[in-house]
């Protein structure tokens, strides 16, 4: 018997049952976990399970309820482990993996002038953006990332390659002031933003976005033209701002104004920016993104790695902002693993503060879920385990010596688990990475093809 021959014999069969138990048939059930929903209550069901149907979540409650409600076409036992929504990270530069390790121990504006830009002058390309992509694809469903959003150039590439590999992108077209490998000038950019979005908008899985660098490398009009671009076409805006001191003494000697109040002054701020870092601002700035609907993300690895400071985030969660967890590109992190990043997050703000309940094990896990969500203006389609959102989780397991015993899932999820601990990752219904095993790309063929660009990248900045 073939393949669809079988299961359309498989498909009868469960239909049969279904009509026979009154059960309704879908298309995958994942029970017998520790379900953390990251919802409204913050619910944690011992033993859990999520029945999904094609591409979204219709019911989560525990395992006996599931059972006696749904059949489902496809089932994943987790029990001993622990299933939660997956991980959205906010800010990366995704073919940047392929930069990884190549300049340590820098500050931000010397590593980026002498080491990053003249290497990807030297070294991108598509077919660079493709394999990083895929390389980032891989580290990111084997370690329980569902959504990221990107900043780099050829973002079509990236978009496409993401789509392959299943995940879900929010992807900027990066507009910077000077001749990058996919455009001359800002102008060419803005142009090529635009048919990206034209291309990707609607995109089941990729929302395009608008992505201009930082007020330290564009100009005003060039800001104003990008910020114009992302809202005629309703898609999101995403920039680096106010990440180092070096940017502030930039903006007051150029401008007379903080990064944040520049932007403001330009008419910049509103729903559907992303501001990623956002570290040296002041209480009243705060209140200001706040008001004007503006998002957050923090990315607490690269920020010690670099120097760069220390984001004042209980002060944002203190009114509300939307903000999110971001691991950065893993050419300054360097690594793509949002379970080190909730650590790292919880122990610096606790550090900062001089307070160890400043941001406890739930806060952690709210900034790399839900709180991701909103900060991309997607919190009612991911970010937890709710009827009608995607079908975005992953399942964690909880065997190895440094996890037992566990007492509180959440503080395990948070202080204990790493990226390598996932076993399971699913996006919109598809199961991307099931008990180690990713299905959506050869792992060894994307491992083959980095190192073989290892090899070029070496050459190129030696």
């Amino acid at each position: 018997m073939g393949v669809v021959a079988a299961l359309f014999v498989g498909l009868v069969a469960l239909a049969i049952v279904s009509a026979q138990t009154g059960r309704r048939l879908v298309s995958l059930v994942v029970r017998g976990g520790i379900v953390v929903t990251m919802d409204g209550t913050r619910g944690v069901i011992e033993d859990g399970a999520v029945a999904v149907d094609g591409a979204n979540i219709v019911a989560v409650d525990t395992a006996a309820a599931i059972g006696r409600q749904f059949q489902g076409g496809e089932t994943i036992d987790a029990s001993g482990q622990v299933v939660l929504p997956g991980l959205v990270n906010t800010h990366t530069h995704a073919p940047m993996v392929l930069y990884r390790g190549l300049a340590d121990d820098l500050a931000l504006m010397e590593w980026l002038t002498k080491y990053m830009f003249p290497a990807e002058a030297k070294t991108v390309s598509p077919d660079f953006v493709r394999a990083g992509t895929r390389l980032a694809a891989l580290e990111m469903i084997r370690s329980g990332t569902t959504t990221y959003a990107d900043m780099y150039y050829f973002e079509e590439e990236v978009a496409r390659e993401t789509k392959t590999a299943g995940l879900r992108g929010v992807l900027g077209q990066t507009i910077i002031g000077f001749p990058v490998a996919d455009a001359k000038t800002p102008a060419d950019a803005l142009v090529r933003a635009e048919a990206f979005i034209a291309s990707f908008k609607g995109d089941a899985l990729i929302t395009p976005a608008v992505a201009p660098h930082a007020i330290y490398t564009l100009d005003g009009s060039t800001l104003t033209a990008a910020r114009t671009l992302a809202r005629r076409h309703g898609v999101p805006t995403l920039i680096h701002l106010a990440e180092t001191r070096d940017e502030v003494k930039i903006a007051q000697e150029r401008f007379n104004a903080t990064p944040v109040t520049y932007l403001e002054r330009l008419g910049f701020l509103g729903p559907g920016v992303l501001a990623a870092h956002a570290i040296w601002v002041s209480d009243a700035e705060i209140a200001l993104l706040r008001t004007r609907g503006v998002g957050v993300s923090h990315n607490p690895e690269s920020n010690m790695k670099l120097a760069s400071g220390m984001a004042p985030v209980t002060d944002y969660r203190a009114v509300d902002v939307a903000i999110g967890l971001g691991t950065d590109g893993a050419a300054s992190n360097n690594d793509l693993d949002m379970f080190e990043a909730m650590r790292v997050a919880s122990l610096l703000q606790k550090v900062r503060t001089g307070d160890p309940r400043a941001l406890g094990a739930t806060a952690a896990l709210e900034l790399a879920t839900i709180g991701g969500a909103r900060a991309l203006g997607m919190a009612s389609h991911i970010g937890s385990l709710e009827p009608g959102k995607y079908a975005d989780l992953i399942i964690v397991g909880m065997t190895a010596a440094r996890q037992t015993p566990m007492y509180d899932p959440v503080s395990h999820l948070v202080y204990t688990t790493r990226g390598d601990d996932v076993r399971t990752t699913i996006v919109s219904g598809r199961v991307l990475m099931r008990d180690g095993k990713v299905l959506s790309l050869d792992e060894a063929a994307v491992l083959a093809e980095a190192r073989r660009w290892s090899v070029k990248v070496r050459a190129a900045v030696n």
